[in-house]
């Protein structure tokens, strides 16, 4: 398998001016794919906040089984705030302001005795496509941050006012490196990584692979996957969906797409990646 490396110039540029913002801000939203928290985890984003209050956000609930309440409670045991939401849902938005409230509540508190009301201001982090954008456009209440389905829509920073507070919206920024090359695939899996710069054929064939051990009844539901070697399951996938070439010739391209489509969007069910044993080693 080709090593998966993803650290565009955008990028390098992004965690400068994230580095020169942050003394304007009061805390870090780190926001993280609840299918693939270990994995979406960028610590040179956790180095890049100092100090600050830190809350992870888990996106993408609605996506995620029910393991993914256990990995924010890994995270929350890790001595961090965390929370797990979906962020297209509004009574999502309820629970995020209030955690974002207990993260300034001291700073609040002391504004007020000093007689004074500010602002409050927070940078929104994260690696691309873990639904910052949609984070932020959901506590705007309305179409501010712009969103879209694949790495690398948000390039430059943008500043939105809400209520009480205002979010600082940063492009998606990935590792320089990938240490653990199986938590890079995932990211690609969820679409973090720009599918142009992936060898499809090894994306596809190792999501079948995980999701055969994982989770084999949705594949057997949506394709009738029953077993065999990843690139079996993938001619089935051809052979379900009709994706053949001149000379009967299964499609794999197209089959390939479909799956990563259909595992994006849902249509495979709500599943959850990682697993507890992947956030050994990571400092929250």
């Amino acid at each position: 398998m080709k090593t998966i490396q993803w650290f565009p110039g955008h990028m390098a540029k992004a965690m400068r001016m994230m580095r020169e913002n942050l003394a304007l801000v009061d805390g870090v939203i780190f926001v993280l794919d609840a299918r693939c928290p270990a994995s979406s985890f960028n610590p040179k984003l956790k180095a890049l906040a100092g100090g600050k209050p830190i809350l992870y956000v888990l996106a993408k609930g609605d996506l995620a089984d029910g393991r993914a309440d256990a990995l924010t409670e890994i995270i929350r045991k890790n001595g961090a705030r965390a929370i797990k939401v979906n962020a297209l849902n509004g009574n999502s938005k309820r629970d995020i302001t209030g955690a974002i409230e207990n993260m300034i509540a001291e700073k609040r508190q002391k504004a007020l005795e000093r007689g004074y009301m500010r602002s409050f201001r927070f940078m929104v982090a994260g690696v691309p496509n873990t639904g910052k954008s949609t984070l932020i456009n959901l506590l705007a209440g309305g179409r501010r941050a712009e969103t879209g389905n694949k790495a690398g829509v948000t390039r430059g920073k943008q500043w939105i006012r809400i209520e009480n507070f205002d979010l600082l919206d940063t492009p998606g920024t990935m590792p320089p490196a990938f240490e653990n090359q199986t938590l890079a695939a995932r990211l690609a899996f969820v679409g973090s990584i720009n599918d142009d710069i992936l060898d499809l054929d090894d994306i596809a064939l190792l999501l079948l692979g995980e999701l055969a051990k994982k989770y084999p009844v949705r594949l057997c539901e949506r394709y009738g996957i029953e077993g065999g070697a990843p690139i079996e399951m993938l001619d089935r996938v051809c052979e379900k969906r009709g994706f053949k070439l001149k000379g009967n010739e299964y499609d794999y391209e197209r089959a390939e797409r479909a799956l990563l489509d259909d595992f994006r969007k849902g249509k495979l069910g709500r599943i959850t990646l990682d697993e507890a044993g992947d956030f050994n080693g990571l400092e929250f």
